[in-house]
């Protein structure tokens, strides 16, 4: 069936208004961070010029304290995760329709999965006030990577080459690419930690980093999100494995063949899989486990982009010319 071409430039369009909306969002984020320290700043200096006391006296009608600036711009940034993540995905059905597939036949499409899955995770898992100030950790590498796939990874609406029509493409990729935007929320949960724990809850903070530190999520918070988001996202990914030995097998007739996609995507189960293991060892769910799950988070990024677009193997439909 001929390509529906005004369903594509839809499907653009809300790609790249999603973007512009998550870029905002991203900036009222960053301007919590300033916001709050110049708050903290002020208090402080209110305490110390000794700043006059409420009058509680009975009958007396005190003004209520005004929200922080902090806040205010927290909350407006959360709430255009909202209609950002609807045009992300809209921009994902419309490619669908548009091309009478299933979106997901280039690493253009793939991305723009993984990360409608990980703005999606983001929502769920930090939609309390204490954990929202790791959203602009999150939003950050995906909006990078939103950026990568528009400039380098586009790929026009067009059918799949004939080796990935078949009805395990939707099946395939979409546990793949939905477990991919999991684990990227619990890699960056997983990097904060290491750099929270550096900065326990009642120190003064020291630093660049120990100011930012300061105003996260505590150690803990940070850690069991990191734990959560693998252990739905864990057995995603191994079904995604094995689901695709087994188209492998449809296709070329063998489970296994060794090839460097599929090699790297084995590695990468093993590593989050010692992950999980290392999370329920005494003395190494702290730190080591952590750093285990940055490794798992690093050879999924290696695998997705390295893998795809620089090393040739039976997996190499990234759509680039």
């Amino acid at each position: 069936m001929p390509i529906n071409e005004n369903l594509s430039q839809y499907s653009d369009w809300s790609f790249e208004s999603a973007f512009t909306i998550y870029v905002l969002a991203f900036v009222l984020l960053i301007a919590q961070y300033a916001s709050a320290k110049a708050t903290a700043v002020q208090a402080k200096e209110l305490v110390g010029a000794g700043a006059p006391a409420l009058d509680s006296r009975p009958g007396r009608v005190t003004e209520a304290p005004k929200r922080p600036l902090s806040d205010r711009l927290a909350g407006m940034g959360f709430a255009l995760l909202a209609p950002a993540l609807a045009l992300h995905i809209a921009s994902v059905v419309l490619r669908g329709f548009a091309t009478h597939r299933f979106p997901l036949g280039n690493m253009y499409e793939f991305v723009t999965m993984a990360t409608a899955a990980a703005a999606l995770t983001s929502v769920v898992a930090l939609r309390k006030k204490t954990m929202r100030p790791m959203l602009v950790f999150v939003l950050a590498p995906i909006i990078v990577l939103m950026f990568f796939a528009a400039t380098k990874l586009y790929a026009d609406a067009a059918p799949v080459v004939p080796a990935l029509r078949s009805y395990w493409l939707p099946i395939h990729v979409t546990i793949v690419s939905v477990g991919s935007g999991i684990l990227l929320v619990s890699g960056v949960a997983s990097l904060l930690f290491l750099l929270r724990i550096k900065q326990p809850l009642g120190e003064e903070s020291v630093g660049f980093w120990g100011k930012f530190a300061s105003k996260l999520p505590d150690a803990q918070a940070l850690d069991r999100l990191a734990y959560k988001t693998t252990i739905v996202a864990f057995p995603l990914f191994g079904a995604g494995v094995i689901l695709g030995a087994i188209w492998a097998e449809a296709a070329w007739g063998r489970f296994w063949g060794w090839d460097p996609k599929e090699t790297m995507s084995f590695i990468t189960w093993i590593i989050y899989a010692a992950y999980l293991h290392a999370r329920a060892t005494s003395g190494w769910r702290n730190t080591r486990a952590a750093w285990i799950n940055v490794a798992g988070f690093t050879a999924m990024l290696f695998n997705l982009f390295i893998i795809n677009m620089v090393v040739s193997g039976l997996h190499s439909y990234a759509g680039l010319n």
